[in-house]
């Protein structure tokens, strides 16, 4: 009998080591292929956010710079949890791969762009089912999030409350520092120049980056999992988000005023604002540890309560 089992490995044994082959021929030959219809598309992407050579409404994804190379890093990280699931295909995953086709043919930009996003998880269904397209769930979102589409545009024409706001307490800040700055709605005028809060200086671009890299460092800390967590965190650093925009606002009315146009470019336009833009979402990161430590504490009082 042991010689049969063993006779029986033998014959198995090469069987398991093609198909297993086979099966990493088949997924080299689909990455392949991704990079060769993606990749001078995330060159154009690329290119267009370091050098702000592409539209304004792209460049409010350009927090794709590092999201996508780490959805890239956690799609990595899971390939062994990947191979460990089953191979099923999902009814969805063709139709997703479909549609995908559909638009990367279509010549439109924007569908073009969703294309990438909308083949990744039909390619997730395909080889994997649900489970496979839990497994990559978060890089998903994050390739979603980073993929360039009209949403700002939409958006922009809603943003005169925020820019009238953000208008309004530049002036006031202005004002208390003894400038004489008149408000009009979303103009300031000051020093016999006029500066307008412009729909895309409303501070939409830092709220989506400030947003993402949140989602981003939440899932880095294993936070995603507590709702309060998630809620106060987010809601806390939008509210950064604004506050360091009117800032922002407050010192480019303060140099153009003053006819400072080198530092008022430096800020508004040059390295400067990028700068700034990375300072602040760099303070997230104190502010997510007070959250978790808060909560933490919190949690250990209530169980010390409740014995």
């Amino acid at each position: 009998m042991t010689k049969v089992f063993e006779l029986l490995k033998i014959m198995v044994l090469p069987q398991q080591v093609k198909n297993r082959n086979a099966s990493e021929l088949i997924n080299l030959a689909i990455l392949g292929v991704l990079l060769l219809l993606y990749a001078p598309i995330l060159l154009h992407w690329l290119d267009g956010w370091l050098n702000k050579n592409i539209s304004t409404e792209h460049e409010y994804f350009s927090h794709g710079i590092i999201g996508l190379p780490f959805a890239a890093y956690l799609g990595w990280m899971n390939r062994k949890k990947w191979k460990r699931l089953p191979d099923t295909i999902h009814p969805l995953g063709p139709v997703l791969l479909l549609f995908g086709a559909v638009f990367y043919l279509s010549g439109v930009t924007e569908w073009v762009n969703l294309s990438l996003p909308v083949i990744l998880a039909g390619l997730c269904l395909w080889f994997k089912g649900i489970p496979g397209l839990r497994s990559q769930g978060f890089p998903l979102i994050l390739v979603f999030l980073a993929t360039p589409t009209a949403v700002p545009y939409l958006i922009a024409p809603y943003t005169l409350p925020l820019q009238s706001f953000i208008a309004g307490t530049a002036g006031f800040i202005l004002n208390q520092f003894g400038m004489d700055v008149t408000v009009d709605e979303i103009n300031l005028y000051v020093g016999g120049r006029i500066v307008e809060v412009a729909p895309y200086c409303a501070g939409l671009k830092m709220l989506f980056t400030t947003l993402y890299v949140g989602l981003m460092l939440l899932y880095w800390t294993d936070a995603l999992s507590s709702r309060r967590t998630v809620i106060t965190f987010l809601s806390l650093a939008a509210i950064v988000s604004t506050c360091a925009n009117i800032i922002r606002n407050t010192l480019l009315t303060f140099f153009h005023g003053t006819g400072q146009e080198a530092a008022f470019r430096w800020l508004h336009e040059g390295w400067g604002g990028d700068l700034y833009s990375a300072c602040m979402l760099v303070s997230l990161v104190p502010l997510l540890n007070w959250i978790n430590s808060y909560f933490s504490a919190s949690e250990t009082q209530q169980e010390g309560e409740s014995h």
